[in-house]
């Protein structure tokens, strides 16, 4: 089985990157979590693997930036998935 590396801070910037291709399901996942109300913490410790007692800074951070990407790919990065344009 492989594990997806993640970045500390999610992309930027209005072009779909490898790292987005890449972690689409990681998008849908915090999405979901979202949806459900589920807290924070236990999203980034079940999602990322990261201890938010240890790592407070660096769980918010890998948190709200991925799912500000999460937010992006669904309002403009699903249409370049979608027509398959390079990034």
């Amino acid at each position: 089985m492989t594990t997806l590396a993640f970045r500390n801070e999610a992309p930027t910037g209005d072009l779909l990157t490898d790292y987005d291709r890449e972690h689409i399901k990681l998008y849908v996942r915090l999405l979901d979590a979202e949806a459900d109300g589920a807290d924070w913490k236990e999203a980034v410790e079940v999602l990322f693997g990261i201890d938010p007692t240890t790592e407070l800074e660096r769980a918010r951070r890998m948190h709200d930036t991925h799912l500000a990407r999460a937010h992006w790919m669904t309002e403009r990065g699903y249409k370049m998935l979608r027509l398959g344009r390079p990034n």
